[in-house]
């Protein structure tokens, strides 16, 4: 049955839910909220390791998956790299370059936890504290990586520039 304006009342109601998922997605207001979301995220799981270099090397070589001699490099350049890339993500500046190390960081953590998983191996997981008492690693780990991943993919892709310091000076 057509509509006042000719359409198919059915044609309108099969693709609603696509029309407001493609809104969604493209809404640059998520992207922001998706920015301040992950430079958070980032800005705090950094925190501690940073406090902590010692530490986080142990929990980065009880992953058992980089050579020894690159533990240490590693646990202690990885956490200043994601407080930066926190801050740049929350200020607007390098907002693409950012998104993109933290997408490459997040696939990387998706894959050194679901690699111990599949080992048996349940050891801290380094996130967000470098307690060895902390929880340890496990689907609920996994499936936040995920979502994580899912948030700087957006980031990455859709409408970066929105309400960022980089579109600032960008006009100048």
């Amino acid at each position: 049955m057509a509509g006042p304006n000719g359409i198919k009342q059915d044609f309108l109601w099969k693709n609603l839910p696509d029309y407001f998922m493609k809104k969604l997605l493209n809404s640059q207001w998520l992207v922001v909220l998706f920015r301040l979301i992950l430079g958070v995220v980032f800005i705090y799981a950094s925190l501690d390791k940073i406090a902590h270099p010692g530490e986080f090397a142990r929990i980065v070589y009880n992953y058992k998956i980089l050579p020894g001699y690159l533990v240490n490099v590693f646990a202690i350049t990885m956490p200043w790299v994601e407080l930066l890339c926190g801050l740049f993500l929350i200020s607007g500046l390098l907002i693409e370059a950012s998104s993109l190390i933290l997408t490459l960081l997040i696939i990387a953590f998706i894959i050194a936890l679901s690699v111990n998983f599949l080992r048996g191996i349940n050891i801290a997981c380094g996130c967000f504290t470098t307690d060895p008492n902390a929880q340890k690693t496990g689907i609920v780990h996994l499936v936040e990586d995920i979502l994580l991943l899912m948030m700087s993919i957006q980031v990455l892709f859709y409408n970066r520039n929105f309400l960022s310091l980089q579109k600032i000076f960008q006009k100048r």
